[in-house]
C-alpha cells in the first residue's frame, strides 16, 4: 500500500515550503518516523519523519521545488523491503501528444477563499504579480488550483504565459520584454538562489517594502564591561552558561519595550496596530556549526518576566539548537521585537533591516575602548553604537529617540538587572 509523504502545516502563517534535501534515495528502505526529507520555510529548516515503514518508491517534489501544505512530496510502499518492489527513479515526463487545435474556452469563474473573505496569496505569488504589474483585481480573476481555490505559482505563471501570447490593446504589457542572458566569463559561474538563502531573500523583499528610518546613539558601557570581566568565570561555574554581553542587552530591551509599547507593536496590512503586552524577543543567530547556513531569528518568550540568569540560559539554548539545526517551527514564531548583535564579530556600525511585520529592530555593535571627555577630563571608556531601525508609519523620530535614550541610560547606569 502506497503512503503519501505530506507537507505538514509548520505554523499558522506557513502555507508552503521548499524541499531542500531528500535524506533517502528512491529504492531505499526507511523506518517510520526516520527523517526522510528536509523542508525549508521562511520560518525554520526542519527534517520530516517518514509516515510509515517501507521503501521510498517515488519522489514527487524534487529538491529546490516548492510544495504547498498538505500536498504529497513522495510515496512510500508500506511493508516493502529494499529491492522487493519496482521503484520510479525520476518522475516520468508526460508523453508528447499530437497537437489539437485549441478550442475557445469560456473563462473559469474565479474561486474565493472558503471563508468567503479576502483571498490569501503566498509571498512568492505576490512577488511575481508585483514584478509583472498585476493588480489585486487581476489576481482575483485567476482561477486557483490550490487548496480552497488558492492561486499557486504555477497558476500565475500559466496566466502570464497566456497573456503574453495574446494580442493585447493594453499599452503596458503584463510581462516585460525578455532580456539577453548574462554573459558569463571564464572565471565566473551562475547558480540559482535556493534553500535558506532564497527564503531569506524573499523575506527581506517583504521587509524592504516597509518605510523605515534608522536612529543611532552612542552608549558608554564601561560598568557593564567591568562587571562581566570580574564575574564571567564565576557565572559559568555557578550557572553552567557563558556570560556574554547579549543577555544584558535583552534585559535592558525588555524593560525599555514595556516603557515604550509602540516600539513593541506591529502594523497589519489592514492598518490595524497590534499592541503586544508581552515582550518576546527574537535574537539573530547563525545556523550550522560555523554559521555557514545563514541566519535565523529564534524567539525568547516573556523576556519582561525573566532575570538576567534566565535570559542567559535561554540564549545559550537557542544558540545551540541553531548550530545543530534542531530548531522547531514554534521556536521562531511569535516574536515582537528583534535584536541583532553584529558586534560579536567586530562590526562597528550598520543599519539593520526590520523583521516584518515587527515594527523595529535593534543592532548592538562592537564595544571599543576610546578616549572621551568626562567632566572636562580625558578618560578611556568602553563605547558602542546602538542602532534602531523602525517602521516610520507607526513610530516617529521623537519616540525612537526617547526609546534609544532610555535604553542607553539603562545600560550606562547598569542597575537595571539588580
Amino acid at each position: 500500500m502506497a503512503v503519501e509523504i505530506l507537507m505538514p502545516e509548520l505554523g499558522e502563517s506557513v502555507h508552503e515550503g521548499t524541499v531542500s534535501r531528500w535524506l533517502k534515495k528512491v529504492g531505499e528502505f526507511v523506518k517510520e518516523d526516520e527523517p526522510v526529507v528536509e523542508i525549508m520555510t521562511d520560518k525554520v529548516n526542519t527534517e520530516l519523519g517518514a509516515p510509515a515503514s517501507g521503501v521510498l518508491t517515488e519522489i514527487l517534489i524534487q529538491e529546490g521545488e516548492q510544495v504547498e501544505v498538505f500536498h504529497a512530496m513522495g510515496l512510500i510502499e508500506e511493508g516493502a523491503t529494499a529491492g522487493s518492489t519496482s521503484t520510479k527513479v525520476d518522475k516520468p515526463a508526460p508523453e508528447s501528444k499530437a497537437e489539437v487545435p485549441p478550442q475557445e474556452e469560456a473563462p473559469l469563474p474565479p474561486r474565493v477563499a472558503a471563508s468567503g473573505g479576502r483571498r490569501w496569496y503566498s509571498p512568492v505569488v505576490r512577488a511575481i504579480a508585483k514584478a509583472n504589474g498585476l493588480s489585486d483585481d487581476q489576481l482575483a480573476g485567476i482561477a486557483g488550483s490550490g487548496a480552497n481555490g488558492r492561486v499557486t505559482k504555477a497558476d500565475l505563471e500559466a496566466f502570464l504565459a497566456k497573456s503574453a501570447n495574446k494580442p493585447s490593446s493594453v499599452a503596458q504589457p503584463l510581462v516585460p520584454k525578455s532580456v539577453a542572458p548574462p554573459v558569463v566569463g571564464t572565471d565566473q559561474e551562475i547558480y540559482p538562489l535556493m534553500g535558506m538563502r532564497k527564503m531569506i531573500a524573499e523575506h527581506m523583499m517583504r521587509s524592504a517594502a516597509v518605510p523605515t528610518v534608522t536612529t543611532i546613539t552612542e552608549c558608554d558601557v564601561t560598568p557593564m564591561v567591568a562587571f562581566r570581566e570580574r564575574n564571567k568565570e564565576a557565572f559559568q561555574a555557578q550557572y553552567g552558561v557563558k556570560l556574554t554581553y547579549t543577555p544584558f542587552f535583552l534585559k535592558a530591551l525588555a524593560e525599555t519595550l514595556i516603557e515604550f509599547p509602540i516600539v513593541n507593536s506591529s502594523l497589519r496590512d489592514d492598518f490595524q496596530v497590534v499592541k503586544n503586552n508581552g515582550v518576546h524577543l527574537g535574537v539573530a543567530v547563525a545556523l550550522g556549526e560555523k554559521g555557514q547556513d545563514g541566519l535565523i531569528v529564534p524567539v525568547i518568550r516573556d523576556c519582561h518576566k525573566k532575570s538576567l540568569i534566565e535570559l542567559a540560559k535561554d540564549l545559550e539554548g537557542i544558540a545551540k539548537a541553531a548550530r545543530a539545526n534542531s530548531l522547531k517551527p514554534t521556536d521562531v514564531q511569535g516574536g515582537t521585537f528583534t535584536l541583532t548583535n553584529p558586534g560579536t564579530y567586530g562590526a562597528l556600525f550598520g543599519t539593520p533591516m526590520i523583521n516584518a511585520p515587527q515594527a523595529a529592530i535593534l543592532g548592538a555593535y562592537a564595544i571599543r575602548k576610546q578616549p572621551v571627555i568626562v567632566e572636562d577630563m580625558i578618560a578611556i571608556r568602553s563605547i558602542m553604537h546602538l542602532v534602531l531601525t523602525y517602521d516610520h508609519r507607526i513610530i516617529d523620530g521623537l519616540v525612537a529617540g526617547q526609546f534609544l535614550a532610555a535604553l542607553r541610560d539603562r545600560l550606562q547606569k547598569f542597575d537595571f538587572f539588580k
